[in-house]
């Protein structure tokens, strides 16, 4: 006897006006808040896995044609736009932490020369880290939902999909094999298509 195929949940994901007040919350001061800065603006972005931005170096940026190189699941590369505000972010933490490292780019560890984000320690920051922080920024900004990396994706995904981005640049973007897979961003799009049809049709 087959069992009822159960729904996926809807994903968890934040409306613009929330991601933008969580983004412009994190106070950039210091080199940890500015680190901060860097990550959730990348997360959201480029709609990252958060094992997928743990695994950045410094040298898979190219700030001059505002690219990304990112590796996903079963090792598969791709190459993403990045925005403007989220490579700016990326510049303001290098920099900062270049200023503060006290030795040379020679003199560092290899892990130090190469992650792209790095905790106190100078190592390369965990997926674990990376959730503790993205939650904190949220729970600092006055946000009441429990925002994890993945809803950060999921943001990213709706976001896209609600402006008109294409279904099949969107896989492209979340690095999915499986277009079904994407498809699942398109239900929490439905207050738009209601939004759509009120608007649009001639005989509701």
């Amino acid at each position: 006897v087959l069992s009822p195929k159960q729904d996926k949940p809807i994903p968890v994901y934040l409306p613009v006006d929330n991601m933008f007040h969580l983004i412009d919350s994190i106070k950039t001061d210091t080199l940890l808040g500015l680190r901060n800065c860097a990550i959730v603006e990348t997360l959201y972005s480029c709609g990252l896995r958060v094992s997928e931005l743990e695994g950045l170096n410094l040298s898979d940026v190219d700030f001059s044609r505002c690219l990304i190189r990112v590796t996903g699941k079963g090792n598969r590369e791709r190459i993403l736009p990045i925005g403007e505000k989220a490579l700016a972010a990326i510049k303001a933490y290098r920099e900062r932490l270049d200023r503060e490292s006290g030795k040379s780019f020679n003199k560092r560890r290899p892990e130090e020369k190469t992650a792209l984000f790095l905790n106190k320690n100078k190592r390369r920051l965990t997926v674990r880290s990376i959730a503790r922080i993205v939650k904190k920024t949220a729970i600092e900004s006055g946000i009441a939902l429990s925002v994890s990396p993945h809803a950060m994706r999921h943001s990213f995904a709706t976001h896209m999909l609600d402006s008109g981005a294409d279904l099949r640049a969107v896989q492209e973007f979340l690095g999915h094999k499986s277009l079904s897979t994407t498809q699942k961003y398109t239900h929490v799009s439905i207050d738009k298509l209601m939004e759509a049809y009120d608007k649009a049709h001639p005989r509701k």
